[in-house]
């Protein structure tokens, strides 16, 4: 299988592979580099305008220690991935040129490219990668399985796996060994290298001054041609919109609130990142086991109840959203084959409620079915606009007779409620790009409580199944029951926002809009008014 045929969900193969402790927090990064690595293309850059001594200034709210695996994707700036994917979804090379596989997926070979080089002059190798392989692996260091490493010749690396792996890996880094293989493993997360690294990448390392920033230079022997943008600082602040608004930094992730602050002044653009992969998406989840949510034409209604594009304008998400129903791959979703999600209709949703037995009878407001009201708790966190949220759901459901009552809890307790089933509904938000997280959710002992014959067997095969047209066809086949079970209520993807001044160009909406995943495409455009 050549390299342009080859796709896919990197993602939950990868995270599959990590310690349960990891999985959260790297799946958030994970999913940033997954969807926004894009169009690291192999052409120079110097056909596009550029400023004289240009320099760009990025907010990082991580220290020093910014470069290290897991963390903050500056990363990215130094060093570089085996693969990458472009705002297509498809994978595309970046240390490697090529690679193909076993047709049991377990055994992965990368042919390396020969002009890629160490900051330092020396040539980046084989010999790198299993390096860096080997030493992931260690517990101490990141706890890797340890993948079965042969380095075939020095522009050629074998893996080796147990079970079917994907090994498109966009997120894994790989490092000097003729740096590190030194140093102690132990000592790893202290390694001064992480401070004053060399790289592989497009930026390479100029200072670092402690608790303030790090100056990065462009590369002039970037395989890929030296970027345009000479100089990349990382300036370390706890806030993005004091030093957006202050012309401390040139861009910054912000959140949605901060919008408001930012209304109207002409400095500034926003760019929003989509992650249309099923990763983490927010959702009303119901407790199959209460009476009240049995019923798939309940769940249905109030799914009908809801206008989930006016929640999106409520919560000053970005436009063009989509509203969907089901669980899907990122191809299907860049392909366009993404199922329609249900229509906001209210009359639609009473008239099920009335078919279900729900009937207003005292003319109060509120639903009732043998002496008991349609009446239930939401537990939800204030974070992220949660309780915002919160609030617009329980107006949409009053409209057609359902009184919900919302319960503001820590974030961590939410999904504790979850797991021990002592919840009704909650408003949350979940990973559903993991197959660990799919399997709780919906699998044979679902946290919620929901049951079908055919769903825990389709999770497996799709926790095993590598190919992506397999893929798609089992989405496809889960997708039909959820439109017809709708045991969830899915509101909205996450977003991710980020706010940079007018003469950074480069930048747009949904793929590319995080600047320092795409810092290599950027360019400096002054103004000449």
């Amino acid at each position: 299988m050549s390299h342009s045929a080859a796709r896919a969900t990197v993602v939950g193969a990868l995270i599959r592979r990590l310690p349960r402790s990891m999985r959260v927090p790297v799946m958030v990064l994970a999913i940033l580099t997954v969807l926004a690595l894009a169009t690291a293309g192999c052409e120079a850059r110097n056909d596009r305008p550029r400023s004289r001594g240009s320099a760009i200034t990025i907010l990082s709210v991580s220290d020093g220690r910014v470069f290290t695996p897991l963390r903050y994707p500056a990363q990215f700036l130094v060093f570089l991935p085996l693969v990458s994917y472009d705002e297509s979804g498809e994978v595309e090379g970046r240390l490697a040129r090529s690679w193909d596989h076993s047709a049991d997926y377990r055994e992965w070979t990368f042919h390396l490219r020969t002009d890629v080089r160490w900051h330092d002059g020396v040539p980046v190798t084989a010999h790198d990668i299993e390096f860096t392989r080997e030493l992931l692996g260690r517990p101490e260091v990141a706890g890797y399985p340890r993948t079965q490493t042969t380095v075939v010749d020095d522009s050629t690396v074998m893996f080796r796996y147990e079970e079917p792996a994907d090994a498109l890996d966009s997120w894994t880094v790989y490092y000097p060994r003729h740096l590190l293989e030194g140093l102690d493993p132990g000592k790893f997360w202290d390694w001064e290298f992480w401070l004053r690294p060399v790289g592989n990448g497009p930026y390479r390392y100029v200072r670092h001054v402690p608790k303030t920033m790090v100056e990065l230079e462009a590369s002039p022997t970037y395989y890929a041609g030296k970027p345009t943008i000479e100089h990349v600082y990382l300036k370390f602040a706890e806030s993005p919109l004091a030093e957006l608004l202050s012309g401390s930094v040139d861009a910054a992730g912000v959140e949605r609130a901060d919008l408001l602050e930012l209304a109207g002044d002409p400095r500034f653009r926003v760019y929003d990142h989509l992650f249309p992969d099923m990763g983490w998406v927010y959702g009303l989840y119901w407790n199959h086991r209460e009476p009240l949510f049995q019923d798939p034409a309940v769940r249905r209604a109030l799914t009908l109840a809801i206008d989930r594009p006016g929640l999106l304008r409520a919560l000053d998400l970005p436009e063009g959203l989509p509203v969907f129903d089901v669980m899907f791959s990122g191809r299907q979703y860049w392909r366009g084959e993404l199922a329609e999600g249900l229509p906001y209709d209210p009359v639609l949703a009473e008239a099920l409620l009335e078919e279900a037995g729900w009937r207003d009878l005292d003319s109060d407001g509120v639903r009732e079915q043998e002496g008991r009201e349609f009446r239930f708790t939401v537990v939800t966190s204030p974070r992220e606009q949660n309780d915002k949220a919160a609030v617009y759901l329980q107006q949409q459901l009053r409209r057609v007779g359902v009184q919900m009552e919302v319960q503001l809890v820590e974030g961590r307790l939410v999904w504790e409620r979850i797991k021990s089933g002592d919840f009704q509904a909650a408003l949350a938000r979940q990973n559903l790009g993991s197959g660990r997280a799919r399997r709780q959710l919906f699998g044979e002992k679902s946290w919620l409580g929901y049951r079908h014959p055919r769903i825990p067997g389709l999770l497996d095969t799709l926790d095993v199944s590598i190919d992506p047209v397999e893929r798609d066809l089992i989405y496809g086949q889960l997708s039909s029951i959820f439109q017809e079970d709708l045991p969830v209520t899915f509101l909205y993807p996450l977003v991710a926002t980020f706010v940079a001044h007018r003469r950074v160009r480069g930048l747009e909406s949904p793929f590319r809009a995080d600047p320092v995943m795409h810092m290599e495409e950027l360019w400096i455009e002054e103004d000449t008014n």
